[in-house]
């Protein structure tokens, strides 16, 4: 049986008068539940994926389904299976912040739309409280658009996307412009619906440490897919471990590392890289150390190591 949501198979779009497609033959596919990360440099492809994924844009081929729709015949039932936070502001300056999550409740179909918050059906005022709380947007609920600053604005477009509880929640973004605490609020409840509702959650960000615990990382480069695997795997693939040690006897101990076959550089400290586990290493070693450190690398560290081998190809 079939349980990808989201099922990607030789998408391509390109724009007239580009020398190259902005997104060229990519395939990939996510299961129902996966947290996802999508990362790629500015130019790379990944908002042009996402904006066809979201029926935003049109694709030139290929095939793109949604929770089993296609999203060129079914784009209404693709629309009303997923949720959106946008890099750019999609809010109306001329209603209030809650009338705005009401107008997105109404066209996902959770109530009928009602002239009043509280003339609204009990379960979508205790959803928007509750995602208002999680935010920290409750006291500019009822204010106009036009009043709120930037990041409050942002705060609002995430409780917009959530109120339908959507099956799959594409966030593009998502963060950009919020404080930390807002940040680790909204990953609490990200983290909490996925719990609850096995919500997928499909994420481009520049945080590349919103993606350290992802199931599945994907890169993008020029518009082609470079890598897909889980992050332990990419950084594997691109990084060392690496033990950080020092003696009081450094030269002692830089010579028994040499006798051992085992290289290392120096820079500050004696920097060794291995691949397995250091077991192997540290059991071997005579001279006393005064500093035994497993250095391991992240997501970020793999990234930009990618980033860099790219730009050098």
């Amino acid at each position: 049986m079939n349980n990808h949501v989201i099922s990607v198979k030789n998408l391509t779009k390109r724009y007239k008068r580009a020398d190259r497609a902005a997104v060229d033959g990519v395939s990939f596919s996510v299961k129902q539940g996966e947290f996802f990360a999508f990362l790629g440099a500015n130019g790379a492809g990944k908002t042009t994926t996402i904006s066809i994924l979201t029926t935003t844009l049109s694709k030139s081929s290929g095939e793109v389904k949604i929770a089993g729709f296609d999203i060129d015949r079914e784009a209404r039932k693709v629309r009303e299976k997923i949720g959106i936070i946008f890099q750019q502001p999609s809010l109306d300056p001329q209603l209030t912040a809650e009338e705005n999550i009401r107008f997105h409740a109404c066209l996902y179909g959770m109530c009928g739309y009602r002239p009043s918050f509280k003339s609204m059906p009990a379960a979508y005022r205790d959803k928007v409280m509750e995602l208002a709380e999680i935010v920290g947007i409750q006291e500019a609920l009822f204010k106009p658009i036009k009043k709120l600053s930037g990041g409050m604005q942002r705060k609002l477009e995430i409780i917009r996307s959530l109120i339908h509880t959507p099956e799959v929640l594409f966030l593009d973004e998502p963060t950009q412009g919020l404080d930390a605490v807002s940040r680790r609020g909204l990953w609490e409840y990200i983290n909490s619906a996925r719990e609850r509702y096995g919500t997928t959650v499909f994420l481009t960000t520049h945080y590349i440490d919103e993606a350290e615990n992802v199931d599945t990382v994907c890169l993008i480069n020029r518009g082609k897919i470079a890598a897909c695997s889980s992050p332990e795997e990419l950084k594997r693939k691109l990084l060392r471990h690496e033990l950080i040690l020092d003696a009081e006897d450094r030269t002692a101990l830089t010579a028994e590392l040499s006798g051992l076959g085992v290289p290392f550089t120096i820079n500050g400290r004696v920097n060794v890289p291995f691949e397995g586990t250091a077991q192997g290493i540290i059991s071997r070693l005579k001279t006393d150390l005064t500093v035994l450190r497993i250095n391991e690398p992240s997501l970020e560290d793999a990234y930009i190591e990618f980033l860099n081998k790219e730009r050098a190809a």
